[in-house]
């Protein structure tokens, strides 16, 4: 008799954990992955840059990850090679640019998400190099990202307040900016504010940021022209809700973002 209730305890059993494999595959079967969005932009710390652990990191990366998981999307960030970022769109390899990516003045160039930050364009010149104003710049070399908004200001000369400068030399990366500089190849580099603060930062004492900004603008989420319109506008909608919620100021703070200088316009009460 023992035998026999063992015999069907194990049969029991047996047929138990079949059902609840077989269960667990249709679980797994039916689970449904989410649409994907592929966020597209080059390094450029604190905004955008390669962690330590290897994956994706900063300031826009965590806003871009919390407000499409938000709308039900999965995001792909992909490193691209800023002065081809609009054939990257053009092609479909990315869905949209999103790394400090100026939108004053650039506003009927894409389909635009935003503005959610504010940003100062700076200059940075070495500490001992005398140049304490724009005025100062006058003659000088200048080293920029090309395809950035200082690139388009200096060699436009649309500003009075910024005289010509001797020469302009334009680089793929914001780090190749900051090696001319510390080289003493240019005289003075310019960028986004919180990006150059960070490159000041690791080498204390040795550079002077003018307190003339060189450009104010608001920070947008960039689409291809004419498309994405819907989603635009709930992405526009989402960061409002993150500004509202406090998972904004939670994110700046983290990366010692002064949020009263950082809000746009477009979240004022």
């Amino acid at each position: 008799m023992v035998r026999i209730a063992w015999e069907k305890v194990i049969a029991l059993s047996l047929v138990m954990l079949i059902t609840m494999t077989g269960c667990g595959k249709a679980i797994a079967s039916t689970e449904e992955k989410l649409p994907q969005i592929v966020v597209g932009s080059d390094d450029y710390k604190p905004y955008y840059y390669v962690g330590d652990d290897g994956n994706m990191a900063g300031i826009d990366v965590e806003m871009a990850t919390n407000a499409f998981h938000r709308m039900g999307y999965d995001v792909v960030f992909r490193k691209i090679i800023w002065e081809k970022k609009d054939e990257y769109l053009k092609n479909g390899e990315i869905d949209c640019l999103w790394g400090s990516f100026t939108m004053t003045e650039r506003e009927n160039e894409y389909t635009w998400a935003g503005a959610y930050f504010n940003s100062r364009q700076v200059v940075i010149v070495r500490a001992n190099s005398g140049i304490r104003t724009l005025q100062d710049l006058e003659g000088k070399r200048f080293a920029v990202q090309v395809s950035s908004k200082p690139d388009e200001i200096l060699l436009n000369y649309e500003d009075a307040r910024i005289p010509e400068v001797d020469e302009i030399y334009c680089f793929s990366t914001l780090d190749e900016v900051y090696a001319c500089l510390r080289k003493g190849y240019c005289d003075a580099i310019a960028g986004h504010e919180s990006a150059l603060r960070l490159f000041m930062d690791s080498l204390p004492n040795e550079f002077y940021m003018l307190e003339e900004s060189l450009y104010e603008s608001e920070l947008g989420v960039a689409f291809e022209k004419g498309t994405q319109e819907e989603l635009a506008e709930e992405l526009s909608k989402t960061l409002q809700q993150m500004h509202q919620d406090g998972t904004t100021e939670r994110i700046l703070a983290k990366y010692g973002i002064n949020t009263d200088c950082a809000w746009s316009d477009a979240y004022a009460e």
